[in-house]
């Protein structure tokens, strides 16, 4: 007869942890979703260039723990694909934008409407489990953040001095 011997318990070790893991614990903390800033803010003019940028998003890290191990998380962004919200293609750029006067990013609107424009920033990931060493994301991390709504309107040309 074989006395009940009680299986081997393994206790984790920090190579156990996985990208997808620490993506659950860290999604809304390490990868902010960055809202669109726009001038004219709120509303502009069909065939006028509307300036468009986001806040200068910095380098992002945190600590979380998993399986007992602290993982510090990285997130640099690396690109930002605007959603101009007329159905017009995205366009990628390298960097957030700037306020008037430097005007890095604009876009004209073609027809009168309500538009919700989104920026999307594509971040570069990386992770350190236990002071293991540096564990790199493969591809980027495209993080969406909120809308802004903007009217688009249309100028009508007005005679103001008819008595000439």
């Amino acid at each position: 007869m074989r006395p009940n011997v009680p299986p081997k318990v393994v206790p984790p070790r920090p190579e156990d942890i996985t990208w997808e893991e620490v993506r659950k614990e860290t999604k809304n903390i390490v990868f902010p979703g960055l809202s669109v800033k726009v001038q004219p803010k709120g509303k502009t003019l069909v065939n006028m260039a509307t300036i468009v940028y986001t806040d200068d998003s910095k380098v992002s890290t945190t600590t979380v723990t998993l399986l007992g191990f602290p993982v510090v998380v990285e997130a640099t962004p690396i690109s930002y694909t605007w959603d101009f919200g007329d159905g017009s293609p995205t366009v990628t750029t390298s960097t957030p934008g700037k306020p008037y006067p430097s005007a890095d990013i604009t876009h004209k609107y073609r027809k009168r409407q309500g538009v919700g424009i989104t920026v999307t920033t594509n971040y570069a990931a990386r992770f350190n489990v236990a002071d293991t060493g540096w564990q790199y994301i493969e591809g980027t991390v495209p993080i969406t953040g909120p809308a802004t709504l903007l009217q688009v309107r249309e100028a009508v040309p007005v005679l103001v001095d008819p008595g000439r």
